[in-house]
């Protein structure tokens, strides 16, 4: 039976667009681990940031998986 809800299958090294800007002016995120909660470090300052997956899926845009980053 298939599951009725969908869940992204979010990888380690995955670059992430979120809809709010951080205070430092990126937008970009590196996704850095993934499991209960999935821990973002900032590709402009730096920053470490730990949302669930939950909040993650609400905010987020854009996707670049790392097979697109290596290429």
């Amino acid at each position: 039976m298939a599951s009725p809800f969908f869940l992204y299958p979010f990888c380690e090294g995955d670059l992430v667009t979120l809809r709010k800007q951080h205070p430092c002016g990126g937008k970009e995120w590196e996704i850095s681990r993934v499991g209960a909660d999935i821990t973002l470090v900032c590709m402009t300052c730096g920053h470490r940031l730990i949302l669930t997956r939950r909040v993650l899926e609400k905010s987020c845009l854009h996707v670049k998986s790392k097979k697109d980053k290596d290429e």
